[in-house]
């Protein structure tokens, strides 16, 4: 498996391109921005793209779907609780006065346990939510996409409309059930570990307490 990550926009998201070695079948976790980017990632991967898989429905995070999908007419995946606004894209990039494509709607469903196949890889879908509706995280081959979940250091923020802080503090707890060495590759900022931030992140420590609206 390889594992690419380009930071993206002006809120400088992770987009991760997944490629299976060994089938050369490949996936983008959260195009938050900048298609053409992310269309010369693909390109220069040499691998076939199957499916966007995306975390969760911020602006950030959806910005480059409609360029990506005028390339490859590939399902688009998100959880039921995130279309409303995944719908509302748009609207968000104009509170921040951003230029902004809104994509179709999805074509496929996430839902909790779901097992997701990439050639010859296999993710779990985890429901996550808290920093916002419907967001999940995809588990497996010793790594985690994280979305806005989990940062190094940090968490996703709770004070956004339609956060929910009491959701975050169940989604964290039942990440930081997975293995010390899980590799987490969160929506903004450097790669981190479950062990490391179970035992260093001051959200999870208890010293830091999560914000509530």
């Amino acid at each position: 498996m390889k594992i690419t990550s380009c930071r993206v926009g002006p809120f400088q998201e992770n987009s991760y391109l997944i490629v299976d070695e060994s089938t050369m079948r490949a996936a983008i976790v959260d195009p938050g921005a900048e298609p053409d980017r992310l269309i010369y990632l693909v390109r220069e991967s040499g691998a076939e793209l199957d499916a966007i898989w995306l975390t969760h429905a911020h602006l950030d995070h959806v910005g480059g779907v409609a360029g990506l999908r005028r390339v490859w007419s590939v399902p688009v995946y998100l959880h039921p609780a995130a279309l409303p606004m995944y719908e509302r894209a748009s609207g968000q990039a104009a509170v921040y006065e951003l230029p902004f494509e809104q994509p179709e709607a999805p074509d496929r469903s996430f839902n909790d346990g779901d097992r997701l196949s990439l050639g010859t890889l296999a993710f779990d879908v985890l429901y996550t939510p808290g920093h916002a509706p419907g967001h999940v995280v995809l588990h497996g081959n010793g790594v985690l996409f994280a979305g806005d979940l989990l940062f190094a250091g940090s968490i996703g923020r709770t004070d956004l409309p339609m956060s929910n802080p009491a959701q975050m503090e169940q989604s964290l707890a039942r990440v930081c059930e997975l293995d010390d060495d899980t590799v987490v590759y969160p929506g903004h900022g450097p790669p981190t570990t479950i062990g490391a931030e179970r035992s260093t992140n001051v959200f999870l420590t208890g010293v830091a307490r999560i914000i509530k609206r």
